[in-house]
């Protein structure tokens, strides 16, 4: 069948965004039988802004037979506080992985056609439409395209970034906002070797931020994060940081910028028909702005739920599965979120207490290990031990 379809041809999920949220939203709805259509504004494979570090929970929501394109296993990781007191810590086991994004993401996407899924891309979408002339019936759901066309679903999911038109229409709102830079910088062998297996985490100058390298195989990925609004210190921190580690002489393959958007607590998940998940939904974590993680997860959960707005008959069930869906968001990732904001008051304010910490005590250093591990959550740690719970609590005020 064309992908496009018939004009009265109504899919059972039409997903926006073909990022690991919305492939993992695809897959999911896809391996559940159901006719679902993937839409991309971007020709794949598309650079990203991201670091690529796919840390245990990312590993473990991959779809089932996966095979990371990694280029470095990381089993060390060296922390400085703006560029002092620097420390290397090691582990047996690796840590966590590092990939390029554009390879990553059409893995991803790849996985969703096996399943059944139906990739659109070079289609940008112009708005969602849940009643009035497009609307056939109290069961669908119009996505207009900018060139007139339209889509009818049963469900939709928005993945389409941390400016999406999807999060738009249901109303997401954000109340944390930052600005990360980044290079891709080819480098010699020589230097390529002093790096692998290892990533530098810098704790910045300014407050909440912080700069990274990861290793590629022939090529350094450099980046720094801060709150939006230091655009100006954020660009000399990333300056700064590169050329105290002798970088600033090799010129970047690539050089971007991107907003990082996390959701306000009492933010919605959904309205009628539509589901958002990953950035589209302000979902990652708040300190540390991983995201993959949170959109693997998230992306998964909105596919599942989205089978289930499909087969509602009326607007009662619809909306009844879509608060199912914003309570396994809440109580999950919303969680870990909320452990994430505490991590960020307190970084934010006493990031040298952080750093000791981690480069000094070895319990401290042992939990990050086991978060990027994945072998529990920030999370999971501050519910099993009161103490640090009430520790971060005092602390992050």
């Amino acid at each position: 069948m064309d992908a496009a379809g018939e004009e009265a041809t109504v899919w059972d999920v039409v997903v926006v965004g073909a990022g690991p949220a919305g492939a993992s939203a695809a897959h999911a709805a896809a391996v559940a039988g159901r006719r679902v259509l993937l839409v991309e504004k971007a020709e794949l494979p598309r650079y990203k802004t991201c670091g690529g570090g796919i840390i245990g929970p990312s590993r473990d929501s991959l779809p089932p037979g996966f095979e990371l394109p990694l280029q470095d296993r990381v089993h060390a990781v060296t922390f400085s506080l703006d560029g002092r007191l620097s420390r290397t810590r090691r582990s047996r086991h690796m840590l966590f992985g590092l990939v390029n994004r554009p390879e990553f993401d059409q893995r991803l996407v790849e996985s969703a056609e096996k399943a059944g899924a139906v990739l659109r891309t070079g289609v940008a979408v112009s708005r969602v439409e849940q009643h009035g002339s497009a609307v056939p019936d109290r069961r669908t759901v119009a996505v207009v395209l900018a060139d007139g066309e339209t889509l009818l679903a049963r469900a939709v999911v928005g993945a389409d970034g941390s400016a999406s038109r999807i999060g738009a229409h249901v109303g997401v709102r954000m109340d944390q906002v930052d600005l990360g830079l980044e290079a891709e910088i080819p480098v010699p062998a020589t230097v390529a070797e002093d790096w692998a297996g290892r990533v530098l985490i810098d704790w910045g100058p300014l407050p909440g931020s912080y700069g990274w390298v990861f290793p590629k195989g022939d090529t350094l990925t450099v980046g720094v994060i801060a709150a939006r609004g230091e655009g100006a210190a954020t660009k000399r921190y990333l300056e700064d940081f590169t050329a105290r580690l002798g970088l600033a002489g090799f010129e970047p393959s690539i050089s971007s910028g991107h907003l990082t958007r996390c959701r306000a607590e009492d933010s919605p998940l959904s309205r009628g028909r539509v589901l958002v998940c990953g950035d589209a939904a302000g979902l990652l974590e708040p300190w540390t702005r991983e995201g993959i993680s949170f959109a693997l997860r998230s992306g998964r959960l909105a596919g599942e739920w989205a089978v289930r707005v499909a087969e509602a008959h009326d607007a009662v069930d619809a909306r009844r599965q879509a608060l199912n869906y914003t309570f396994a968001i809440k109580s999950g990732l919303g969680a870990e979120m909320g452990v994430g904001r505490s991590m960020l008051a307190l970084f934010s304010r006493r990031p040298g207490l952080l750093h000791a910490a981690l480069t000094g005590f070895r319990p401290a250093w042992k939990a990050f290990a086991r978060v990027t591990r994945g072998s529990t959550s920030l999370g999971e740690l501050v519910r099993t031990h009161p103490a640090a719970r009430r520790a971060l609590e005092t602390l992050s005020r």
